[in-house]
């Protein structure tokens, strides 16, 4: 799993490639709670995101709760894999997917 930030005032993105996994999760996890302060949007781009498992869902879940309370995220540009994943689980119901 790679990860990226962009910061733009109080607008985050966060790319994501590879797997999210519970090897990589707990890193994908750190790497959000660290890059989010004063942060009002964030955005996780899953362009290059190839596989996700219930730990990553989880760090997903996290964020959306971290950014409720501080402002708002949304998740864009998400692979047919992973977006299956998203539907099976309900989670496109509570993502804002874009």
């Amino acid at each position: 799993m790679e990860l990226n930030k962009n910061l733009d005032g109080e607008s985050l993105v966060i790319s994501v490639s590879g797997r999210v996994d519970t090897t990589t999760a707990p890193e994908f996890e750190k790497f959000i709670l660290d890059n989010t302060a004063g942060v009002k949007e964030l955005t996780l781009d899953l362009k290059d995101m190839s596989y996700t498992s219930s730990a990553g869902l989880r760090v997903l879940l996290k964020a959306q709760k971290l950014m409720s309370a501080q402002g708002e995220m949304k998740v864009i540009n998400v692979q047919d894999d992973v977006m299956e994943v998203l539907e099976i689980t309900g989670f496109t119901d509570i993502l804002t997917i874009k």
